[in-house]
């Protein structure tokens, strides 16, 4: 359903305690550098529970006071990014908006429209030049609440956002025990000179892209996983995880969409988001704070979207994204080739020649974890985004089902959505 929003205050929070001299320049790596200059955004959604202690006002004084101490935590997410290359971290603070919704909260969640849902986001998501974050308390007319918020991908990438919440709930909930980020990105990916690459390549602002939410259930994943995992390269190896069969799955409803025919002169690939952090020798905690993730290339040997050809497919995703291993890690941390092969991979998109969907999960991140003292959310989602051909996977709030969010142009979309095959596993919610 359509949303009606009216912010009532925007106030700008600082860290309870000052940013030492010495940690008030924070270097960019070579893989922020890289990243677009997009928001990551997230909006949790906490319905009035029966033995709620704090009214709408009280909660918005909790989350702003836990806030400023966990910048002093995250000091560079109240500085301000500087030209893609540092960021001044001058304890300038970070905006937080109050807004109110015309609405019901559980009308809404019956219904959640990704293109409305970035109303509840403070920010325009590719607006991402100076301010690494942002927050927006919403307040519906039932007294629900939305917290939504966005950081930067310039300064941080998904598992940083989840990272960054846990501490705040945490902190939020009065926990003494918190953990601490680390901020050693620039060290272990030193910047370069990324003069000839443009990060901001694939963001479309044009509207030609549609999201759509498709609801994968349990029993809709276990028949993909028997469909597509009886070739003989898995025989030996564990069985097809939830998002190797997704993703195969959805590409295959992707070419169908697209009417890509044998012989077509671009070439098509699918890639995936992977995290580095446990990749790298040694492995890199998850509250390592920056951008620490690849993508794997994926380049189907067929076009063709029959079953015999999606279970050979599940096998050559795996083998791809087992290459970002940690020599792969050490070679990615001299820049040079990886940025050559960008500029490469960017001028082929420019041209047209290279047709990619991207996906990115973030299942089993904890998105219902994030407790601030009045219960964990009910629902999680993101909005809409600015690229086309991508997907992303979220856990649903229950029952090990698998949410997809899908973007594309119009007219795929339209073919998409009248898919007899997407139709017979998944659930479209708008």
């Amino acid at each position: 359903m359509m949303l009606e929003i009216e912010v009532i205050s925007k106030e700008i929070i600082k860290p309870s305690s000052p940013t030492p001299d010495h940690l008030r320049h924070y270097q960019l790596s070579f893989l922020d550098q890289i990243s677009p200059p997009v928001y990551n955004p997230l909006a949790l959604f906490y319905p009035v529970r029966g033995d709620d202690k704090l009214n709408q006002l009280e909660k918005s004084h909790q989350l702003k006071q836990s806030l400023s101490q966990v910048l002093t935590y995250y000091y560079p997410l109240a500085g301000r990014i500087k030209g893609n290359l540092f960021a001044d971290c001058n304890d300038q603070g970070i905006p937080f908006f109050q807004a109110e919704v015309k609405c019901q909260l559980s009308d809404f969640i019956d219904n959640p429209m990704p293109s409305e849902l970035t109303k509840l986001i403070p920010f325009e998501l590719d607006d991402a030049e100076e301010l690494p974050l942002g927050v927006q308390f919403n307040v519906f007319e039932c007294g629900g609440i939305v917290v939504g918020m966005g950081i930067s991908h310039k300064i941080g990438d998904a598992l940083s956002v989840f990272t960054f919440i846990k501490t705040w709930a945490a902190t939020a909930r009065g926990e003494a025990d918190i953990t601490l980020p680390e901020f050693i990105s620039a060290s272990l990916f030193p910047p370069l000179n990324i003069s000839g690459f443009k990060p901001a390549t694939g963001i479309t602002r044009d509207g030609a892209v549609v999201a759509k939410r498709f609801v994968f259930s349990a029993s809709s994943i276990e028949a993909l996983k028997e469909k597509y995992g009886r070739t003989a390269s898995l025989q030996s190896q564990p069985p097809p995880s939830r998002i190797e069969v997704l993703s195969v799955f959805i590409w295959s409803r992707f070419m169908a969409a697209t009417e890509a025919k044998p012989g077509h002169t671009r070439t098509y690939s699918m890639t995936h988001a992977v995290n580095l952090r446990p990749r790298m020798d040694p492995p890199l905690p998850e509250y390592s704070f920056g951008n620490y993730y690849r993508v794997a290339f994926t380049v189907p040997s067929s076009i063709d979207s029959g079953d015999e050809d999606c279970c050979l497919l599940v096998s050559k995703v795996r083998d791809s994204i087992s290459k970002l291993d940690k020599d792969y890690v050490k070679r990615l941390q001299n820049g040079k080739e990886h940025l050559e092969f960008l500029k490469e991979q960017a001028s082929s998109f420019m041209r047209g020649e290279m047709v990619s969907l991207n996906f990115t999960s973030l299942c089993r991140f904890p998105l219902y974890e994030a407790d601030f003292g009045w219960g964990k959310p009910k629902w999680a989602g993101s909005p809409k985004l600015t690229f086309k051909n991508l997907v992303i996977f979220m856990d649903t709030p229950f029952g090990n089902g698998v949410e997809a969010l899908v973007h594309l142009q119009d007219e795929d979309m339209l073919k998409f959505l009248e898919d007899e095959q997407m139709l017979l596993f998944t659930t479209p919610v708008r």
